[in-house]
């Protein structure tokens, strides 16, 4: 139950982040076609999980509910990205170079594929 707790914490503080970053980008990209805000929330969250994860590895320097609260919680609310671009690195860090390009390239590839399908179910007016 405490580790719900934590990532329920942890995960609102994130999203709250989240929306005031992309929101600042925006405000001061709006006349920008590419997505800004997401790309900077996204880039901005794999930096603060490297640091994390490089003091987390090499110092040990987080209890498990620190992790669950700052990993899953804080940086799973701002931006999954984030995780995703740590799995990727931690493939590689091991030589799984193809299960690593098979990560990205599903990831990305059949995200989309689901989203087209989700979008695609939903009746439109004609």
């Amino acid at each position: 139950m405490k580790s719900i707790l934590l990532v329920a914490l942890g995960g609102a503080l994130g999203s709250v982040a989240r929306y005031k970053l992309s929101g600042w980008v925006l405000h001061h990209t709006a006349q920008w076609r590419f997505p800004v805000g997401t790309f900077a929330v996204n880039v901005f969250g794999c930096l603060v999980i490297g640091i994390l994860a490089g003091l987390a590895v090499k110092d040990d320097s987080f209890s498990a509910n620190a992790r669950v609260f700052l990993f899953t919680g804080i940086l799973g609310g701002f931006t999954t990205f984030s995780a995703f671009g740590l799995e990727t690195f931690n493939l590689l860090r091991r030589g799984e170079i193809l299960v690593a390009g098979s990560n990205i390239a599903l990831s990305i590839l059949v995200g989309l594929l689901a989203l087209w399908l989700g979008f695609s179910a939903v009746p439109h007016k004609s």
